[in-house]
């Protein structure tokens, strides 16, 4: 309609008209830029981002987007909205940390950040952070961080949290418990009323005497009713994928605690199991947890402690 608007208009032959039709065109020519404007506007907000958090979503996003989708977009947002120049940061491991690893490196090369001195929490995400340029150190340089970021396998509404199904468990709680913010990744598939029956608590053990050991765990109170599975093949997944026992970076074992039902009391599991000879130590972070950024179908959340 705009450009037949456009071709129906003709110069008038008196000067008069004609400065009127130049005026008629150059209004009509507007009202099709404006038109196109309007029309990447309405696409541009389907990801307008607004300013609520605290479990209500801070944007949103119209359209269907597939779970490596919604892992990128939180993985960006959190090196995007936590991590300024001249900071530590902890770098965790899985499938969501790989993309905040990724943002940082892009942010580097950018040069957008600088100064930054990062831990990595496993050998892989160590191996991702030098092909990215990322500069490493370690805590035996580096005792206190300044944020780290990393995903989890379940969040439960205190921001409690199971990690370790990737076999990284010790290192991420050795690195993040020593970060001034502990900033947690997921999408909402992670969330969950109570730990336990949604993903399996891995538990990183010595190789000596380990049968001992996991009849040891599975006799603690507060697992009592869990299903003890020594996690075979890969230490990165806890579905058997070998014959031979898991190993993780250092050198140990992991045991998958199976519960049917919520946890009642995980800081209390938690503290038997550190408490238990033989556990090097186990996938229950609780207390720790600054923000959990959430990515669902409807919009991405931040949830404070």
């Amino acid at each position: 309609r705009v450009l037949g608007s456009i071709q129906s208009i003709r110069p008038y032959t008196h000067p008069s008209h004609h400065i009127y039709s130049n005026r008629r065109l150059s209004r009509t020519m507007k009202l099709f830029a404006a038109a196109f404007a309007a029309l990447a506007t309405t696409n541009v907000a389907a990801f307008a981002p607004t300013a609520r958090v605290n479990g209500r979503f801070s944007s949103s996003i119209r359209m269907a987007l597939s779970q490596d989708e919604l892992k990128k977009m939180v993985g960006y947002k959190s090196v995007d909205d936590y991590v300024e120049s001249g900071m530590v940061v902890g770098l965790g491991t899985g499938s969501t940390a790989y993309f905040a690893v990724e943002r940082l490196g892009e942010k580097l090369k950018s040069g957008e950040l600088k100064d930054i001195l990062a831990i990595p929490t496993s050998i892989r995400t160590k191996e991702q952070a030098e092909s990215l340029g990322i500069p490493l150190v370690t805590l035996d340089t580096h005792s206190k961080l300044d944020v780290a970021i990393d995903g989890a396998d379940e969040v439960d509404p205190d921001l409690n949290l199971v990690k370790g199904g990737g076999g990284a468990l010790l290192r991420e709680k050795m690195v993040e418990v020593c970060a001034e913010k502990f900033i947690v990744i997921v999408d909402e598939s992670k969330l969950c009323d109570g730990l336990g029956p949604g993903f399996p608590v891995p538990v990183e053990i010595t190789p000596f005497c380990h049968e001992h050991t996991i009849r040891t765990i599975a006799a603690l109170p507060s697992c009592a009713g869990c299903e003890a599975v020594l996690r075979m093949g890969s230490s990165s997944s806890n579905k058997p994928d070998g014959d031979n026992i898991a190993v993780t970076d250092n050198g140990n074992y992991i045991v998958d605690l199976h519960f049917t039902e919520p946890i009642k009391d995980a800081p209390k599991m938690a503290s038997e199991l550190k408490n238990t000879v033989g556990v090097v130590d186990h996938g229950i972070f609780c207390g720790m947890t600054t923000a959990v950024i959430i990515a669902g179908s409807d919009g991405i959340s931040v949830k404070e402690a």
